[in-house]
């Protein structure tokens, strides 16, 4: 009896695992489809996340390697001069009327825009002897690049293309070809490279970007501006402060709704 009794017992208990484990497969998803739809699950959600790394990266680095288009170079008329001063290019006619200030960062999308709508209509005034345009190269957004430091190498390239009196065609292509906010600009080869398409054939262009002749100026002009209550402005989001962009005349900052620069050349812009 004692045998049968433990063989009987021994059974009863092979019976309960059989059971437990049957129990903890069903819990923990012993069923076959569930488990490779959860399988697949997990490698759907890792293939998004790693295309999603691999796609940020490759938006984030989209200049690397490419060259800056230079476009179709403006065409400015017979006597217009661009003239570097200090780190400010004034481009214009000798006695244009009209002189207007222009703070601009070659990083910032508002820049970006102001060019697209204006670049073309100021390039004109200039061109008929009615404007001058002072260029100041603003370094505002120089953290802002990844890696840092995109508007200052721009702003500084700017200046030395005006050496060879491309500074003109080297800021609108600047501004054609405007790396996103936050994502990677140009790097000195190829804001080279870009003179060089342009023209530039003077070995003191490349010294001067690759040496960062003008950033020290820069610098310094930059602060002059952000610490100057003529240039400051009131934002949308309540702020009040210098920005860019900015267009003063007189040293004083106007207001850029509506056709500004109608009012400028008017002489009724405020």
């Amino acid at each position: 009896m004692g045998g049968a009794a433990r063989s009987a017992r021994k059974s009863r208990q092979q019976a309960q695992a059989a059971r437990s484990v049957a129990q903890a497969r069903g819990t923990a998803g012993g069923d076959p489809k569930k488990v490779a739809i959860v399988v697949v699950a997990v490698v759907v959600l890792a293939a998004l996340v790693i295309g999603g790394v691999i796609w940020i990266n490759s938006s984030k680095n989209s200049t690397e390697g490419t060259a800056i288009q230079p476009g179709a170079s403006p065409t400015l008329a017979a006597g217009v001069v661009e003239k570097l001063d200090g780190v400010v290019v004034s481009v214009g006619k000798p006695g244009a009327p009209k002189t207007i200030d222009l703070y601009a960062d070659f990083l910032c999308p508002y820049c970006g825009q102001l060019q697209k709508d204006y670049g073309p209509k100021m390039e004109q005034a200039i061109n008929n002897g009615q404007l001058t345009v002072r260029y100041h190269m603003v370094t505002l957004l120089n953290q802002n690049s990844s890696p840092p430091g995109y508007s200052l190498e721009s702003a500084n390239a700017a200046l030395a293309a005006a050496g060879s009196q491309k500074f003109t065609a080297f800021h609108d292509a600047l501004f054609k070809n405007q790396p996103e906010e936050g994502q990677r600009g140009y790097d000195k080869g190829q804001l080279i490279k870009l003179g060089q398409d342009l023209g530039i054939t003077d070995p003191k262009f490349a010294q001067a970007v690759n040496a960062g002749t003008y950033d020290a100026q820069l610098q310094t002009a930059f602060q002059q501006a952000e610490n100057d209550p003529n240039l400051a402005q009131d934002f949308p989001n309540g702020a009040h402060g210098f920005g860019t962009p900015t267009i003063a005349v007189n040293g004083k900052a106007i207001s850029t709704s509506g056709d500004w620069l109608t009012g400028v050349l008017n002489g009724t812009a405020s």
